[in-house]
């Protein structure tokens, strides 16, 4: 094994020979210049990565921040869904009641039906004030999928298929969300007839 040779240099202050530090592998000793510079990289690696860490958790964050924020805005706007979808039977029947109302029962009961006619409309009032609207079709609106729910075809002279031919209890939505198709009839009469 050959014998690493000192490495000498010419001060150029002084003008003396000196012994230059030996360079990495030499004598077992590293060069400390290199040792240095790999000691940055491995910090700069580290900083990159703890940055990179950071901007995750950020990210994060503010995703979660988001979701808790929609949550909070869904919960407000469709927290009495449930609530309003129990209390559309009740509706439902207060209007069959007031429908039922012949002349004569209104001429006999007239404080009852009045009675009625008003808790439906309390009961409409409080649902319009808590964002519940009706989905009230006409006989030869069209059918919509996503408002009307079918609950027979029949083939009617003088109608289009898709036309409601009959209504047979209305619809809900809370906001923008259904609450309840309203329930129709409708033609499956086809083109031409």
């Amino acid at each position: 094994m050959a014998e690493a040779k000192p490495n000498l240099q010419l001060d150029p202050e002084t003008q003396d020979i000196e012994t230059a530090a030996p360079e990495s592998g030499m004598d077992g000793q590293e060069d400390p210049l290199a040792a240095f510079e790999a000691e940055i990289a491995g910090l700069i690696a580290e900083r990159d990565e703890m940055r990179d860490r950071m901007m995750r958790a950020l990210a994060d964050a503010e995703n979660s921040r988001k979701r808790a924020e929609k949550d909070r805005r869904d919960a407000q706007l469709y927290g009495g869904a449930r609530i309003a979808r129990d209390m559309l039977p009740v509706y439902d029947n207060l209007s069959r009641a007031l429908a039922a109302a012949t002349e004569e029962t209104r001429t006999a009961a007239a404080g009852l039906v009045e009675g009625v006619e008003l808790t439906l409309r309390e009961l409409t009032n409080i649902l319009v004030k808590h964002g519940v609207e009706r989905i009230s079709p006409v006989e030869g609106d069209m059918f919509d999928p996503h408002l009307h729910q079918a609950m027979f075809e029949a083939p009617v002279p003088g109608t289009r298929a898709g036309q409601i031919i009959q209504v047979m209890a209305e619809g809900f939505m809370l906001h923008d969300q259904l609450l309840r198709p309203a329930q129709v009839g409708v033609s499956s009469t086809p083109a031409g007839n």
